[in-house]
């Protein structure tokens, strides 16, 4: 199937099916115990979904708490340095907790109270996700539980902290490399015996149906806004769409407002070190089909066919896999998936703070190099990147390891 076979009109009431697969992508993949705590979850998401009640309390919460909508800046002085093409920034840095990952988490938080859940369960690498549902369980008054690999922890440590400040019991996960994938994997486990009384919070558009769907519904908000605000700005649509991946949530929610439009739609993985197997985390570029945490998607595998070792420079992006619907995408052609390097992000994230007076978060920054790679190709017209984070979290780490450029 290609993509000019599909009515993007009708797209997200036809992807995922009943199954939860968007192709052959996504599903279930989960024993019959968890299987019945999807439904529950899928069978309660379904319902509020439609409430007037619950429609109108999470948009009362995205004005008054949040701060959305999130503005799009116009780099002036990014675009005359580079030339002709024009850049435009979603400014999801600026939605509370400083990144868009409270999007879904308000929306998630807002279901477990819905369902009568005591508790809130995630992972979190970058621990964007960890602030976010910790700033969600302090509003509806839940528990919170966040695992986080031991190697994150020491290059995130303010977000630790203001996880801990926040009300959030953080568990640190030591076991294989400790980075995201065994966070995901512990916090499967914990879910797996507790799940009667919390809810599994899942930071990506990942895991088992209906979490790749609902994460990406949450998350739309950042396309709808931005296709709105951007033509309201401009008077035309932008020539093209840029998002990093890693799960891809963020890439999900702002490819959302533009799958229909005649826009050249672009996501950017983690390169890292080099093409080599575990210096770097390009699931897409370099995997293959297979299923890890409760979903089929591409993947990276190491020799015996298990979950490859990945690495990148960003916490947020170090992912063995990518969201099925990205899996998708990819297949039929709609989003064209390309990589960024450590050194190409490195250099992002200064160039925009130098002339923009922006500090990235480094995950953004692999947007924000492939854009002005992409730039050079164009010649002219316009980009829209989603700026999905600040870099607060990242400077002490990228001083520590770059120094001053």
């Amino acid at each position: 199937m290609k993509h000019n076979e599909i009515d993007f009109a009708t797209y997200f009431k036809n992807y995922p099916d009943e199954g939860g697969f968007f192709g052959k992508y996504g599903g279930v993949y989960v024993s019959e115990e968890l299987k019945q705590a999807m439904e529950e979850i899928t069978e309660a998401y379904f319902t509020i979904c439609k409430s007037r009640k619950f429609i109108s309390e999470l948009r009362r919460i995205r004005r008054e708490f949040q701060g959305r909508p999130t503005p799009i800046s116009h780099l002036e002085r990014l675009s005359g340095a580079l030339g002709n093409v024009q850049f435009y920034v979603k400014r999801e840095d600026l939605n509370h907790t400083g990144a868009h990952k409270l999007n879904h988490c308000m929306g998630e938080a807002l279901l477990a109270k819905y369902m009568g859940k005591k508790k809130v369960i995630a992972e979190t690498g970058a621990g964007q996700h960890g602030v976010a549902l910790a700033t969600a369980a302090a509003y509806f008054g839940l528990e919170c539980d966040i695992y986080m690999g031991t190697v994150d922890i020491a290059k995130q440590a303010p977000n630790v902290a203001r996880m801990k400040i926040l009300g959030a019991n953080v568990v640190e996960v030591t076991h294989g490399l400790a980075t995201l994938k065994e966070a995901v994997d512990a916090a499967f486990e914990a879910y797996a015996k507790d799940y009667k009384d919390s809810i599994y919070c899942i930071g990506s558009v990942l895991g088992p149906h209906p979490f790749p769907m609902m994460v990406r519904d949450f998350q739309s908000v950042v396309g709808i806004e931005a296709r709105e605000q951007f033509v309201g700005m401009t008077g035309e649509l932008p020539d093209a769409v840029v998002a990093c991946v890693g799960g891809g949530s963020n890439a999900a929610g702002m490819f959302a407002g533009f799958l229909n439009d005649p826009v050249d739609i672009y996501g950017v993985e983690p390169l890292g070190k080099g093409k080599a197997l575990g210096d770097h985390a390009a699931s897409l570029q370099y995997g293959e089909e297979g299923i890890m945490h409760g979903f089929n998607s591409i993947m990276l595998k190491d020799e015996n066919g298990e979950p490859a070792p990945v690495y990148s420079i960003a916490s947020g992006l170090d992912y063995p896999s990518s969201g099925p619907e990205h899996a998708f995408l990819h297949e039929i052609g709609r989003v064209t998936y390309d990589v960024a390097s450590d050194e190409e992000a490195v250099d992002a994230f200064f160039k925009l703070s130098r002339l923009e007076g922006i500090i990235p978060a480094v995950e953004s920054s692999h947007a924000v190099a492939y854009a002005m790679k992409l730039a050079k190709q164009m010649g002219k017209g316009s980009i829209l990147i989603n700026l999905s984070g600040r870099g607060d979290k990242d400077v002490d780490y990228i001083i520590e390891k770059y120094g001053i450029r």
